[in-house]
């Protein structure tokens, strides 16, 4: 059988002030499209569906007519588990309409899926907190899934009702994990897990979270080590981080497929992907990655002229730019208005310029009974070796008068 594995859809997600909705909309499009080209099983989302706990209109129907498309008509079940930047009741809550369309939420770590029956499709024969057991009317063995819904080790240890508070988040999930294993996944089924979690290989190198991303790592506790996963598993799909990778330190594919969008400028360069699982039982499990393509590139581009700036900007329209802008002097409003001109994704401009710096014995004597304007000329002076312009003079002015304000 074939699983398309996706995570961090991040639906609704902003890059500082600028919508990605329409870039979302065009790479799910892709997703919904390899699925059906790859002719899938099963699909799993692994987390982070939203951006925010309370995600925009437009993010919430785009999420369920995704998903919609994704099931082929109730024939193909869609699995999406929460993440730690979904709010758990909001997932669960379309669950019954969800459910007959042939989505399964998952929203806590310790849900208990009712078993059901489409009659488009498959049906949920066994369920426990936490596993459920699908059958395709296609398939001879039944499909054992594992699930982890995103919660901080208090919470997991609270839904789990598992150890003592001095047991480790590791030992916890491992029991939790294994007994499940022990008790519902043999070699005559597919048997995979699936969680939001900060996941390593034991001894490995430290993965960064993504920038902006809401930590799940504080230290060391919530890190959760792959050998900690049981070995009748054999596919675990991961999400969180946003870089495509297979974490090792199991005998099966541990996968973070990567976000389907860079959704920072420390992800520009990244090749996006979902995966396609080959699986059947009693046989270890293989795994390729199909590339997406849609959406915005994001570059990080640094000029020293802003002749280059601009051409640069022109000849690269479907991108979303951190400009940085070395030069002597600030950059002045008519240059300003040609580079926000030659483009529309520009999110960040930076300005550096290259400061006169004081020699080690150089004193500067300031002067304090001077008006407010002419003590910020002093500072700018010594800062940044040269008088400011007039354009951050009236934006000093404003500040001054705007605070002036709020304190009457």
């Amino acid at each position: 059988m074939k699983i398309l594995h996706t995570a961090d859809w991040h639906l609704g997600k902003r890059l500082d002030f600028f919508s990605r909705i329409e870039e979302q909309k065009e790479v799910i499009q892709e997703i919904c499209e390899i699925a059906d080209i790859e002719d899938v099983d099963m699909v799993v989302v692994a987390g982070d569906l939203f951006d925010a706990f309370n995600p925009p209109v437009e993010a919430t129907e785009l999420l369920y007519q995704s998903l919609k498309r994704l099931t082929n008509n109730g024939r193909r079940p869609v699995i999406a588990i929460a993440g730690n930047h979904d709010s758990p009741d909001r997932i669960d809550s379309p669950d019954p309409l969800a459910r007959a369309c042939g989505i399964i939420f998952i929203g806590y770590p310790n849900a208990v899926v009712k078993p059901f029956q489409l009659e488009s499709g498959f049906e949920i024969t066994r369920s426990d907190a936490g596993f459920m057991e699908i059958k395709l009317p296609h398939l001879p063995y039944p499909i054992r899934i594992l699930s982890t819904a995103y919660a901080n080790e208090l919470r997991l240890k609270q839904y789990l009702g598992l150890g003592d508070k001095a047991e480790s988040l590791n030992e916890l999930l491992h029991k939790s994990w294994q007994t499940l294993a022990d008790e519902y996944c043999d070699s005559a089924g597919v048997n995979i897990l699936t969680a939001h979690l900060y996941m390593l290989k034991r001894g490995g190198e430290i993965l960064e979270e993504p920038e902006g991303e809401k930590p799940i790592k504080i230290g060391n506790a919530d890190i959760v080590y792959s050998d900690q996963i049981p070995h009748q598993v054999q596919y675990t799909a991961l999400g969180h981080l946003h870089r495509h990778q297979n974490i090792g330190g199991h005998t099966a594919p541990v996968v973070y497929p990567s976000s389907p969008l860079p959704y920072s400028f420390s992800e520009a360069g990244q090749e996006k992907k979902v995966v396609i699982v080959h699986i059947e039982p009693d046989t270890a499990a293989r795994y390729e990655t199909k590339s997406l393509t849609k959406g915005r590139k994001l570059y990080r581009k640094r000029f020293e002229r802003v002749d280059e700036a601009v051409e640069w900007l022109h000849a690269n329209p479907y991108t979303l730019i951190e400009l940085t802008l070395v030069s002597d002097t600030f950059i002045s409003s008519p240059d300003l208005k040609r580079i926000h001109e030659s483009h529309d994704g520009i999110i960040h401009i930076i300005p550096v310029v290259k400061q006169q710096e004081l020699t080690n014995n150089q004193k500067v004597s300031v002067n304090l009974d001077q008006d407010m304007d002419d003590l910020f000329r002093d500072y700018f002076k010594s800062k940044y070796g040269q008088e400011p312009n007039t354009e951050i003079l009236n934006l000093f002015k404003e500040v001054v008068t705007n605070t002036k304000e709020i304190e009457e």
